[in-house]
């Protein structure tokens, strides 16, 4: 193969074209399952944590990166799956279908850990975290409070994401806070899919992924907003959600489990 095709099968650019491996047609997180892709192979972390994974469509994009890509790192997904105010109750059969799909899927370097964000953080050493994913419940003080107590565990090479941080709605306040955090760090924010929030922790982050926290023009920062909006355009995903969602369905019956 050669000529103009190579730009387009250069192995490089083989997370351009990746399915998301949960893309169920409810989440909110399908428009960033494309960054995820992305950031895996860019910031190679080695170990990642995501605080509320619910259905796991995020987690399940830094797994299936964490394989195509070949890093080499351990994650977790940390919920009650319980549910809370701003998600609603979670039905039982939501843990039992992730779990089952992580465990045919990623069980040699994935673990969920069926707890409070706050019990989970003795499972982790300190400055041990490098890629830390928080979407949790959304108040300015839940948030708040998540990024300070984890914030030890976090490694000097850490970055964060912070999604919701366009959503102004209710008792919403990521944004808020986020606001705040970018007096302290440097950050790059996405719009699209209620916002997504990138922030630089660790002084040492290095590599591919750490051009988004440099100086950049503001017509820059808004292409690299605008290319990876399109390619989370929630049409590009939908016929694959919906046969997604019909397969879980019939896994949760085989599972014995209620909706």
């Amino acid at each position: 193969m050669s000529g103009a095709l190579d730009t387009i099968f250069g192995s490089n650019l083989d997370w351009l074209f990746w399915p998301p491996a949960r893309p169920h047609p409810e989440s909110a997180w399908l428009g960033h399952i494309p960054f995820a892709h992305w950031l895996v192979g860019a910031a190679r972390p080695r170990v990642i944590v995501e605080l509320g994974t619910h259905i796991g469509a995020s987690y399940a994009a830094f797994c299936d990166a964490v394989v195509r890509h070949g890093v080499a790192a351990r994650c977790y997904a940390v919920d009650t799956w319980a549910g809370d105010r701003h998600s609603g109750a979670y039905a039982e059969a939501v843990f039992a279908e992730l779990n089952a799909f992580n465990t045919a899927r990623f069980s040699a370097f994935s673990t969920l850990l069926r707890v409070s964000f706050d019990a989970a953080l003795e499972q982790f050493s300190d400055g041990t975290i490098d890629l830390l994913h928080i979407d949790g419940f959304h108040t300015y003080d839940a948030v708040r409070h998540d990024f300070e107590t984890w914030r030890p565990k976090l490694s000097d090479r850490a970055i964060v994401l912070l999604h919701d941080t366009a959503e102004r709605q209710d008792d919403f306040g990521v944004w808020k806070y986020w606001e705040e955090l970018r007096q302290t760090y440097r950050g790059f924010a996405f719009e699209h899919s209620h916002g997504l929030g990138v922030l630089r922790v660790g002084e040492h982050a290095e590599g591919p992924a750490t051009v988004l926290f440099g100086d950049m023009a503001a017509d820059e920062a808004n292409r690299i907003r605008e290319r990876f909006a399109a390619l989370g355009e929630t049409p590009r995903w939908m016929a694959r959600a919906f046969q997604f969602r019909a397969e879980n369905e019939r896994l949760r019956a085989r599972l014995g489990q209620s909706r």
